[in-house]
């Protein structure tokens, strides 16, 4: 058992890794042995990021580039590749997200979500793919999202991105599959972070929304989404492929429409 999860050798790079989600995907592939890869574009961001490895024991490598520059990410890549080794988990994490009404959204908005969180996981995947197809062996992550598969008041770009980066998954799995190398997403539900804490406290409309809707009766924890993350980095997910991990307490069985949502 210890063996279908252990990561020992592995090189994993998670894009945008230093902090919520990412940080907890860093940290728990290091758990489980891989040499971690973490990249931002913001120092001191990185330097928190090794403070919080050092804390649990463990190494990581930082490196600062751009995943929306081809020539960037090659860099990146690149030294990665003579630091660590090839890359063999890809997370695409780096992501961003605009909550604009779409007659208010400029279209210079628009496409920076789209090339942060659509065109950079396809960057940084045609980067390191090569190197996975020739040893036959290798893991992809998207993150995806709820809105993936459904539309939210103000949320276009990041939807739009979203729905993509699901078909990108599926894609990539048509074509990469046959090469032993497993593509899949994951998909956040509503998860505890520092971003949202401010709507997370009692009382507040969307925590009502968030505690009503979910059958879990809670917020998600980043460590729960590391917890898929680690699964779909394993051999123990070597026959999956193409499939988005929706980690969200339940909310999408039982997501409907509630008085007043949309104005949230």
């Amino acid at each position: 058992m210890k063996d279908l999860f252990d990561l020992t050798g592995k090189v994993a790079l998670v894009t945008g890794g230093t902090h919520g989600i990412g940080l907890a995907i860093g940290l728990l592939l290091g758990k489980a042995g891989a040499k971690v890869c973490v990249n931002d574009l913001q120092e001191e961001k990185l330097q928190s990021c090794k403070e919080s490895f050092a804390k649990e024991g463990l190494d990581v490598f930082t490196l600062k580039f751009n995943v929306t520059d081809e020539h960037d990410t090659d860099k990146g890549i690149s030294l990665i590749e003579k630091k660590a080794g090839p890359v063999d988990i890809l997370v695409n994490n780096a992501g961003i997200i605009k909550r604009i009404p779409i007659l208010d959204m400029s279209i210079a908005d628009y496409k920076q979500v789209i090339d942060v969180d659509l065109v950079a996981p396809l960057i940084v995947a045609k980067r390191v793919a090569p190197n996975m197809i020739l040893k036959r062996s290798g893991k992809i992550i998207n993150m995806c999202s709820m809105m993936s598969i459904y539309g939210r008041n103000t949320v276009s770009a990041y939807a739009s991105a979203k729905g993509g980066l699901m078909l990108l998954t599926r894609n990539m799995t048509c074509e990469w599959a046959k090469f032993n190398i497993q593509i899949n997403g994951i998909g956040p539900g509503y998860i505890a972070t520092s971003q949202t804490a401010p709507i997370r406290e009692n009382g507040h409309p969307f925590n009502d929304l968030v505690m009503t809707r979910t059958p879990a009766g809670r917020w998600g924890e980043p460590e729960d989404v590391a917890n898929a993350a680690l699964f779909l980095a394993s051999k123990a997910s070597n026959f999956v492929n193409g499939h988005i991990l929706f980690v969200d307490g339940g909310i999408l069985a039982n997501f409907g429409y509630v008085k007043g949502e949309n104005e949230l």
